[in-house]
């Protein structure tokens, strides 16, 4: 796949995209949860990306694109967990990275980011204002940008975790994933419904950064203002024109919630399924617990768990709580 097309990748690029990361990433667990099936009279499913080498989906995406990759260097914009896999995926490829992240980033992602080598830089509070700054470094350093998600190289390697999906579990009723700027979702469902076509996928991000959500009602991109959430990693302002087409086209719906709904979907991850999610990863969860329209959902649903990069401070307040 050209790195300069800019157009949605198909099920050979995502197929493409799994060679490549092979012996990197890891094909996650995908788990049947009896305590979730109980409670919401459901076959419950978890896709445990967060039992990826650095906890997290992102390392697919991002070693796809930087495999690929001519510069020497790179820079990246994040809220924490791209930069994670940008930052080991260019450690692994001898490439000098930056990433820039939010003024106040989860400490924990951001010590990591140093750990695998790459320069951190704290600017803004808005991954609009880090893009703008990025851009602005790109353009004087000729480094590489690597987009977190509104890229074709990055949604196929994410597309790799729907085709573990498809394979891993037949009959599925529906997917659900968390929303960020889109780029999971839209590689899930690009894979998942050329090897299923019957089975819905569904988006679920904060109520109080529902970019999917206002674009799916307005049929073109919006600009939340002031999006915000405990799920750090669920707050871009806008979804980008690729993972729009991707939603629109693939997507059946996407549910909001709220933030006491995502950490109480996160003690529940912990206490049924021993999992310990980041709040992003919880999300989808969360869905089930705040009950809105999951009649459509069917029997069989798969949940994705996108992460598990939670902070120690968070994590200690849950398990006491």
């Amino acid at each position: 796949m050209s790195l300069e097309r800019h157009e949605l990748p198909g099920l050979a690029d995502i197929e493409a995209a799994r060679k490549r990361i092979e012996g990197v990433a890891v094909r996650t667990p995908l788990v049947d949860s009896p305590t979730l099936s109980k409670r919401f009279g459901l076959e419950v499913y978890l896709k445990l990306e967060c039992f990826q080498p650095i906890r997290v989906f992102k390392i697919r995406g991002a070693y796809n694109k930087l495999s690929q990759v001519k510069e020497d260097s790179v820079i990246a914009v994040s809220s924490g967990n791209h930069g994670m896999a940008v930052a080991f995926s260019a450690r692994a490829f001898g490439k000098k990275c930056t990433v820039i992240l939010p003024e106040n980033p989860v400490q924990e992602k951001a010590d990591a980011i140093a750990e695998y080598g790459a320069q951190v830089l704290k600017f803004g509070k808005y991954h609009n204002e880090r893009e703008e700054k990025a851009r602005q470094m790109v353009a004087e350093s000729g480094a590489a940008f690597i987009h977190p998600f509104n890229d074709p190289a990055i949604i196929a390697g994410q597309g790799t975790c729907g085709l573990e999906i498809a394979e891993q579990l037949k009959d599925i009723d529906s997917v659900i994933v968390p929303v960020g700027g889109g780029g999971l979702i839209s590689g899930i469902s690009i894979a998942v419904k050329a090897k299923s076509p019957g089975t819905k996928i569904f988006g679920v991000e904060p109520v109080t950064a529902p970019k999917l959500s206002a674009a799916m009602k307005a049929g073109r991109i919006v600009s939340v203002e002031d999006p915000h959430s405990v799920a750090d990693g669920l707050i871009p302002p806008s979804v980008g024109d690729l993972t729009f087409k991707a939603c629109s086209e693939n997507v059946s719906g996407v549910f909001t919630v709220t933030d006491e709904e995502i950490l109480d979907a996160m003690k529940l991850t912990m206490r049924a399924a021993r999992v310990f999610p980041e709040p992003s990863g919880a999300a989808s969860l969360a869905a089930l617990l705040a009950g809105r329209d999951v009649d459509q959902l069917g029997k069989r649903v798969v949940l994705v768990v996108s992460g598990g990069n939670v902070s120690q401070k968070l994590l200690g307040q849950l398990l006491t709580s």
